[in-house]
C-alpha cells in the first residue's frame, strides 16, 4: 500500500474528484479526513470508504471561513495525531462566471474566496503541523486554463487557478527545506456530473472540445487521483514545485 498509515486531508471530498480521491487514497492505506461543507455528502463518502474497509472521518468545513478551517484542522490532529498530506481539491466554477465585463462582482469574490482563499487558509493551519513533523506533502488542484485563454471565458475561475499555480511555487521554495513538498495538478476537462450534463445537452460543444483533445476522450477523476497518489506517497520525495498538466495533451495542441 503506497499510502499506508498516512493521514490525508482531502477538501471537497463529498463528491466528484474529491470523493474518488477519498476512496482511492483509502484503498492505498491512507486514513482519510473528509473535509466537506455539505455534511450529508461528506457522510456518504465516509460510509463508502468504511464499507470498502478503509478509515475515514468527516470534518464539516467551509474552506473559505478561517474559524471553520482552524477548528476542522485542530479536530483532525486531535483524532489522528498528525497530518501527512493536504489535498486541496475543493473548488467552484459558477455558471455566472463569464468575461470580466459581465461577471458579477459577487461571483468573482465567491470564486476567489473558495478557490484561492480556501487553499491559503488550509495551508495556514496545516503547514505548522507539518513543520512540527518536518515532513508533509501539499497537493493543490489548479487547472489547464491557468495556461490557456478561452474564447468562452470563465475569467474568475481562470484567474483563481493561475493564483493556485503561483502560490504552489512559493510554498515549494519556502517549506521544502523543512521537509514539506508542494505540487500542483492541472487537470484538463474531466467527466464530472456538471460537465457531462452540459455536454449531453450540447453535442456540438462536445464535438468541438473532443476535436482539440489528442486523447480522444475527456479525463476521468481516476486520471487525476492516480497522479495525486504519487504526489502523496514517498515515491515523490524528489518532486517539488512541479506543475503537472494531466490533461490528455490538450495544452500541447495548436489546432
Amino acid at each position: 500500500m503506497r499510502l499506508k498509515d498516512k493521514v490525508c486531508i482531502i477538501t471537497g471530498a463529498g463528491g466528484g474528484m474529491g470523493q474518488t480521491a477519498a476512496l482511492m487514497f483509502a484503498r492505498e492505506g491512507a486514513q482519510v479526513a473528509v473535509f466537506e461543507l455539505n455534511e450529508e455528502a461528506g457522510l456518504n463518502t465516509v460510509k463508502q470508504v468504511r464499507e470498502a474497509g478503509g478509515i475515514a472521518e468527516l470534518f464539516a468545513c467551509n474552506v473559505a471561513n478561517e474559524q471553520s478551517v482552524k477548528q476542522a484542522v485542530e479536530r483532525t490532529i486531535e483524532l489522528f495525531g498528525r497530518i501527512d498530506v493536504l489535498y486541496n481539491n475543493a473548488g467552484i466554477m459558477p455558471a455566472e462566471d463569464h468575461s470580466v465585463i459581465d461577471t458579477p462582482v459577487e461571483v468573482w469574490d465567491l470564486v476567489m474566496n473558495v478557490n484561492v482563499k480556501g487553499i491559503f487558509l488550509m495551508c495556514k493551519y496545516v503547514i505548522p503541523e507539518m513543520l512540527r513533523q518536518q515532513k508533509g506533502s501539499i497537493i493543490n488542484i489548479a487547472s489547464f486554463v491557468a495556461f490557456m485563454g478561452c474564447s468562452v471565458p470563465q475569467d474568475a475561475y481562470t484567474a483563481s487557478k493561475g493564483a493556485v499555480v503561483s502560490l504552489t511555487r512559493s510554498l515549494a521554495i519556502q517549506f521544502r527545506p523543512q521537509g514539506i513538498r508542494s505540487n500542483a495538478i492541472c487537470p484538463g476537462p474531466i467527466e464530472t456530473p456538471l460537465l457531462l450534463d452540459w455536454l449531453v445537452k450540447d453535442e456540438e460543444a462536445k464535438r468541438i472540445r473532443l476535436n482539440r483533445q489528442p486523447s480522444g476522450r475527456f479525463g476521468k477523476p481516476e486520471d487525476i487521483v492516480n497522479c495525486a497518489i504519487y504526489l502523496a506517497s514517498d515515491e515523490s520525495d524528489w518532486t517539488n514545485g512541479a506543475i503537472l498538466n494531466v490533461d490528455g495533451g490538450i495544452t500541447c495542441n495548436y489546432f
